[in-house]
């Protein structure tokens, strides 16, 4: 599971977010989840306590956006919505379909004190 591993990266960049702007505690974390980026929020949802005890976001809230992924067709130059990683191009099936969003996970807001 390696959504703990992702959540022990996200406490870090807490932290190091805490020593620089000088805040002691973070009330509120969203997170933005792609849809593609094989990442489960579920698992994020179930392990975000476990990791965040005794640290400065001990008691946040965690919020989980989802992000749609899109792909640009590299043959037609199309844009198209995507569901899995290796969707072909839904306008002329070509399997080169390059992912532009939806494939990333990033802390998208804060709330501290």
């Amino acid at each position: 599971m390696h959504e703990l591993s992702l959540l022990e990266n996200v406490r870090e960049i807490l932290e190091n977010h805490a020593l620089r702007q000088k805040f002691s505690s973070v009330t509120k974390v969203t997170l933005e989840i792609g849809k593609l980026s094989c990442v489960e929020p579920d698992a994020l949802r179930f392990g975000f306590d476990v990791v965040m005890k005794d640290s400065l976001a001990e008691n946040a809230e965690l919020i989980i956006s989802e992000l749609n992924g899109l792909g640009l067709c590299q043959q037609c130059q199309q844009q198209i919505e995507m569901e899995t990683l290796y969707d072909p191009c839904v306008y002329c099936g070509s399997p080169f379909v390059k992912v532009i969003q939806g494939a990333e996970m990033k802390i998208k807001d804060l709330c501290v004190t």
